[in-house]
This record gives C-alpha cells, sequence and structure tokens, in this order.
C-alpha cells in the first residue's frame, strides 16, 4: 500500500502566501513524478504543477511566477509554495504521484486526500 497525506491548507488573504506539502509513504521502490492538483466547486480537476525524477518542473499558465514546487529534503515529499494567492486560487489542492511499488510491476498513479485553499478577504 501507498500513501499520500497533504498539509498546510488554510484560509488567506488575497496577496498571501501558503505552503503545500505531500509525503509519500509505504511500499515505495521509487517515484517517477509528484504533482499537484487543484479542483474548484463547479469545475473539473486541472493539474497546477509536476516534478519530475530528474527535477524538471512545469506549471499551469495561470500560477506561472507566483507557484513553486519542490523536493523536500525528508525522501518521497514535495512541497507547493503559493504566493501572491488570488482568490481564483480557492480549491482543494490534490497531491498525486506516479510511483513503482516494491514487489509490483508498472508504474502506479496514487492520489492524497486533499487539502482546501480558501483565498479570502
Amino acid at each position: 500500500q501507498v500513501q499520500l497525506v497533504e498539509s498546510g491548507g488554510d484560509l488567506v488573504q488575497p496577496g498571501g502566501s501558503l505552503r503545500l506539502s505531500c509525503a509519500a509513504s509505504g511500499s515505495i521502490s521509487s517515484i517517477n513524478s509528484m504533482a499537484w492538483y487543484r479542483q474548484a466547486p463547479g469545475k473539473e480537476r486541472e493539474l497546477v504543477t509536476r516534478i519530475l525524477s530528474g527535477g524538471s518542473t512545469n506549471y499551469a499558465d495561470s500560477v506561472k511566477g507566483r507557484f513553486s514546487i519542490a523536493r523536500g529534503n525528508a525522501k518521497n515529499t514535495v512541497y507547493l509554495q503559493m504566493n501572491s494567492l488570488k482568490p481564483e486560487d480557492t480549491a482543494i489542492y490534490y497531491c498525486n504521484a506516479d510511483l513503482y511499488m516494491l514487489g509490483f510491476i508498472g508504474i502506479r498513479n496514487t492520489w492524497g486526500q486533499g487539502t482546501q485553499v480558501t483565498v479570502s478577504s
């Protein structure tokens, strides 16, 4: 079994900052990529940013220059630094990973339970 646990969601004023964390645990052999998605009320889930095992990253146009994804020093941890937050960033943020599990063949895609980010004055 593999588990992704997110933390750091909160209520923040426009222009503020938050840092989300995601920790992967369980029978993990290696992680191919980790990503953050978000889903706002009434909207489809969308990719926010992804980081590959080699360190390359990509971002949705809506968050470029404001959000930053980085791996933590702790193994299998990833952070999302969100600056200059806007009301339209309000959503549930989900951690996602493509990984290989010990004793299993093939890549697995795993989701966290989500953490709420609300940007409002």
